[in-house]
């Protein structure tokens, strides 16, 4: 639990939001008309009642399924008993951490995460990053961002279940696998070798590597990643981008992916010999 202080200012911006945003009785499991939102299910986990509330009404006012729960057991049981299509998470829980439902969650069944967290501190972040979440959002933080973050995750998990059944239904329209350098990117399967030696990643850093490798050596901005990646167009994200890069360096080494302060990122395969950058 935080401050007092933080949860009164936090309080009244979530509310204020959530009258602005929610139709006239709207309740989590309410449909909001959109053709195929009810089947639509997301899990709250969040032990602050106020922000719970606040979030679960905005997110029903979009059609979709909601469930809260407080704590991080419940949160466990209620990913396994509802197989959600995204969670919201809080990183500080009662019972078991938010890092560790993350971990839990995803070695279930693999499912979209947004990380909440009151500490705007990266090393939290990446560790986020690194037992499965997807996403973050530092509190106190926009609903209509939040709500946009969401349906990103949505739109990607989409997207990657179509081409696992083509691929599952073997049509001929898998694409063939990416090579850049000794880092070998299976499309249909959503595997990475590097030096022969698979390689483990989440979905978002998956998608990352395979949008830095469609143009190696070429420089991309952060908002052009945003945009590509978490069809996300508001460079408030970029330090999701910034963060999720050091990921991949920390699991496929730190010379694969070059730095060019104040624009992008580069992927520079082996041996290449690029200069003007490096890893940051």
């Amino acid at each position: 639990m935080v401050a007092q202080s933080y949860e009164t200012s936090t309080r009244a911006l979530y509310a204020g939001e959530m009258t602005f945003a929610s139709r006239p009785g709207a309740a989590a499991g309410t449909p909001a008309g959109a053709p195929g939102a009810a089947s639509t299910s997301v899990l709250v986990v969040e032990d602050e009642p106020a922000i719970a509330t606040a979030v679960a009404r905005r997110l029903a006012a979009e059609g979709w399924q909601v469930e809260t729960v407080g704590d991080g057991l419940q949160a466990v049981d209620a990913a396994a008993r509802l197989a959600p299509d995204v969670v919201v998470l809080d990183v500080m829980l009662p019972g078991i951490d938010g890092l560790e439902v993350c971990r839990r969650i995803q070695a279930d069944r693999p499912v979209p995460v947004l990380m909440l967290t009151a500490r705007d501190d990266e090393t939290d972040m990446l560790i986020g990053l690194g037992v499965g979440a997807d996403d973050y959002m530092t509190k106190p933080f926009s609903m209509r961002e939040l709500v946009a973050r969401v349906k990103a995750l949505l739109r990607r998990q989409q997207r990657a279940a179509l081409a696992a059944e083509l691929a599952a239904a073997g049509s001929g329209s898998a694409e063939p696998p990416v090579a850049v350098g000794d880092v070998v990117i299976d499309r249909a399967q959503r595997r990475v070798h590097r030096g022969g030696e698979e390689v483990h990643l989440t979905p978002t850093e998956f998608d990352l590597l395979l949008a830095l490798a469609a143009s190696p050596r070429t420089v991309l901005t952060r908002e052009r990643l945003l945009a590509e990646v978490w069809d996300w167009v508001d460079a408030s994200g970029t330090r999701t981008v910034d963060s999720h890069v050091k990921a991949l360096r920390r699991k496929l080494g730190a010379d694969l992916i070059r730095t060019v302060h104040g624009v992008g990122y580069a992927l520079e395969p082996a041996g290449s010999g690029a200069a003007g950058g490096g890893p940051a």
